[in-house]
């Protein structure tokens, strides 16, 4: 089967890696443009791009989807099937529809729950306990598609953004796999969506990092751990903003929200729920993250409690 793959940061590595290790022929790989980073802007490709052509495989990188350009590069690379992951573009008719087998995407949640932009971050920041992969069968709405493989994956306590992105990464190339074996033999068995409610996990957005010690400490656990990476969780301490990398949860207890209850060989402070966090790892403005413990050995925290 001949497959174009539309996919550009590392969630999607796996799945095209996956891709070209089988039996089928990845005739094209459409990626978003190389964006500027760095102190300099220097353009650089996504990482989907950078696998690509280190097998020779034709990268289409279209700006807009809708003005025909994609259209006519999608014609050129003649798919039976594009598979789509993390893509970050919205794909118009003409174009889901062109493949004689149509678009599958590989989305990181269990639909239909938590569908969006950011579904790994929203599974952790609202406290669940399981989530996973499902593949879809793309259609114009926004992860409305029928619903072909799910496959899922326990959150634990401490688990963060970042090590539940990579977990999920490598379950949605197995899920990828397992999907395109389905259809190949004729057995896929498209499930509808349905109607029932969902939460959108919408883009991420630095109006989510400052803390409110007024809420439980489970729910800032769960926020410093769903902020892992960006925007960052983040703490005022006399009038300086920390962003808070690692947090666990504890069994002691304070008097009041923003209380420092510990502050000699750990950071540990009350929450709403009059329950202690520790700060297990925290960066403060301009300088790198830490260790409270090294952080506290240069820089002794005169404050009783946390800005509220």
């Amino acid at each position: 089967m001949k497959i174009v793959f539309m996919g550009t940061p590392d969630f999607s590595v796996p799945c095209l890696r996956e891709l070209i290790k089988s039996h089928n022929e990845v005739t094209g790989v459409f990626t978003q443009p190389d964006k500027p980073k760095g102190r300099h802007g220097e353009l650089t490709p996504p990482p989907v791009k950078e696998l690509a052509l280190s097998h020779g495989i034709p990268v289409y990188q279209p700006v807009k989807m809708r003005d025909g350009t994609a259209l006519a590069m999608l014609r050129e690379a003649s798919p039976d099937l594009v598979i789509v992951v993390a893509y970050g573009k919205i794909l118009p008719k003409e174009i889901l529809t062109y493949p004689k087998y149509g678009c599958i995407n590989i989305h990181a949640s269990l639909l239909p729950d938590l569908r969006g932009a950011a579904p790994i971050q929203w599974a952790i920041l609202r406290g669940l306990t399981e989530t996973g992969v499902t593949s879809m069968q793309m259609d114009e709405g926004l992860d409305t598609g029928d619903m072909l493989l799910r496959a899922k994956t326990e959150i634990t306590e401490n688990m963060n953004a970042a090590r539940l992105h990579d977990i999920l990464s490598e379950l949605g190339a197995q899920v990828m796999t397992e999907t395109i074996d389905l259809l190949e033999k004729g057995e896929l068995r498209p499930e509808k969506q349905g109607e029932c409610e969902s939460f959108y996990a919408a883009m991420l957005s630095k109006e989510l990092s400052p803390i409110d010690w007024n809420k439980t400490s489970r729910e800032i656990h769960n926020q410093v751990r769903g902020l892992y990476g960006w925007p960052c969780a983040t703490a005022k301490l006399g009038g300086r903003t920390f962003k808070i990398h690692e947090t666990a949860l504890t069994d002691e207890r304070g008097t009041f929200p923003g209380e420092i209850t510990e502050k000699t060989d750990s950071i540990k402070v009350c929450c709403g729920d009059l329950r202690c966090i520790e700060i297990k790892v925290l960066q403060a403005e301009n300088k790198k993250a830490m260790k409270a413990c090294d952080y506290l050995r240069g820089n002794p925290i005169e404050q009783t409690k946390f800005d509220i």
